[in-house]
């Protein structure tokens, strides 16, 4: 009798659970119409077509003013899904994997996992490769599902930076990106009954590789963008004053063979042709609009199959892009428009009408959001250091700005880093970023075992004033008119984000 209460106590239970649709963008800025506005402060492109992104953050919370915790793949991945910042995690590269450097933390899906959930990947969620053991699989309850193995996928021979696939190349073949998105699908379908029953709630997990370079899209999407409506970037040259360690010299794109042929040096204050920047610029476009379509497709077998309306859904793009602005190219640095992302959280009941936030948030606040919206346990502050701690957060649980999205009780700053190695030892650039600035240090940072910076050692500073100055032009730092509020900054900087957290959170 025992035994039969206990499992009518557990379906309960689950009936009350929500799933959650986890959905991944790379690569992808918040170049998106929903964006549009001082939010995004580069206006110079014609209309983005994301009809089924915009669809979903008029239901969710978006965050307008969301950053990532550094400016590439897996230290931003391996960041968010640990819920702790580079720092704890001590991924600063594309290389380590974080149980093996930072220690053995659960992960979202993980910790859904062991709260009795399905957990279901594919594509790409985490890097993949040593960086996150293949997959992370102690993170899934079903073997990961990965595309570009399968007889009918497309493949491309010459590694170009961008191609536009001509329709007829894929009556028989399929891109990567639709190859993961029909798995999402299959498994959406698979887990329906028994998440439709209650007797066991799903986690699946979809991660789109585009946008992404190369910049892979059919010509449906090219379409989209006709050649006349593709600018330039309206400021092609470096910030006055910026120092030259915060510039990356973007060999992730000068590595493609066209890119390559060009013999650019990714040098300061140096550029590409401009046939060169409009083809890129419509081509990512191209393949962002790609993305949105392949996720419009898993949003909608929610609805097939009865769902919308006990699955939470997040979206999130793993950092910003630079598409020839400032000069700069790809990711890498700790400009606002390599740091500033897109994320939503859509959570059944609480933001069916849509909310908007222009307070600052952070890549680490999704970990805690997710389980407080699903009613799981929540997870507490991490301590100074948590090595040995297994589940903690570094961030903040963003439900509180469902309630109120103008919240006179949320953070007042976010920070991001990034890392550098000049002049035979290693730097850490520590950006914070305010209300109204975006104020930087690159620094010397002492890595293993200490993994802390030197702030007496400082190889740079800039500071922007994102009010007068959105496009980060101009860097303030040293003028002597901003002496004062440099020192004020760097007080606030070196504090750190536990000094900005919101009070009793």
């Amino acid at each position: 009798m025992l035994k039969v209460t206990l499992l009518l106590l557990a379906v309960t239970a689950a009936r009350a659970r929500m799933n959650v649709l986890f959905l991944v963008s790379d690569d992808m800025r918040p170049e998106l119409s929903i964006f549009e506005g001082k939010d995004f402060p580069s206006p110079v492109h014609p209309p983005m077509h994301s009809p089924n992104l915009d669809a979903l953050a008029r239901k969710s919370l978006l965050l307008k003013r969301a950053h990532v915790q550094q400016a590439v793949c897996s230290p931003s991945r391996s960041s968010l899904l640990t819920g702790r910042r580079p720092d704890t995690t001590h991924v600063y590269d594309l290389v380590v994997y974080w149980r093996d450097v930072g220690g053995n933390f659960t992960t979202i899906p993980q910790y859904f996992k062991e709260h009795g959930y399905r957990t279901i990947g594919s594509g790409k969620i985490f890097h993949p490769g040593h960086a996150s053991d293949n997959n992370d699989p102690i993170s899934w309850t079903d073997p990961y599902f990965e595309s570009g193995s399968q007889a009918n996928t497309f493949v491309y021979k010459e590694k170009v930076s961008w191609m536009n696939v001509p329709m007829d190349l894929l009556k028989n073949n399929s891109l990567q990106d639709t190859q993961n998105a029909d798995h999402a699908i299959n498994m959406i379908r698979e887990a329906a009954p028994q998440a439709r029953s209650g007797e066991r709630p799903f986690f699946i997990a979809q991660g789109f590789h585009k946008p992404h370079l190369p910049f892979v899209a059919p010509q449906m999407f090219f379409d989209l963008y006709p050649e006349s409506s593709v600018s330039l970037p309206a400021n092609p040259y470096a910030p006055d004053k910026m120092p030259e360690i915060a510039w990356s010299s973007y060999g992730e794109l000068r590595n493609y063979v066209d890119i390559r042929k060009l013999n650019g040096t990714g040098d300061i204050n140096t550029t590409l042709p401009n046939d060169v920047i409009l083809n890129l610029r419509r081509a990512y476009y191209s393949a962002l609009s790609y993305t949105d379509y392949e996720l419009g497709r898993v949003v909608q077998e929610l609805e097939n199959q009865g769902l919308a309306n006990n699955t939470i859904i997040s979206f999130w793009g793993d950092h910003g892009w630079q598409l020839g602005e400032h000069g700069e190219w790809c990711k890498h640095t700790d400009f606002d428009i390599a740091t500033h992302a897109p994320m939503m959280v859509h959570v059944p009941g609480l933001t069916d009408k849509g909310i908007v936030t222009e307070e600052l948030t952070e890549f680490v606040d999704l970990f805690p959001t997710l389980v407080e919206a699903a009613g799981l346990p929540p997870i507490n502050l991490c301590p100074e250091n948590s090595t040995n701690v297994l589940v903690c957060t570094e961030g903040n649980s963003l439900i509180p700005l469902m309630k109120d999205p103008a919240s006179p009780n949320w953070k007042k700053a976010v920070f991001s880093q990034y890392p550098r190695s000049e002049d035979g030892g290693h730097q850490m650039g520590y950006s914070m970023t305010t209300d109204k600035y975006r104020y930087t240090e690159w620094v010397k940072f002492d890595r293993k075992p200490l993994y802390k910076p030197d702030w007496n050692k400082v190889y740079g500073i800039e500071l922007y004033d994102h009010i007068k100055d959105p496009e980060e032009n101009f860097n303030l730092a040293y003028n002597t008119a901003e002496k004062k509020l440099v020192s004020e900054l760097r007080k606030q900087l070196h504090a750190g984000w536990r000094a900005a957290r919101p009070r009793d959170n």
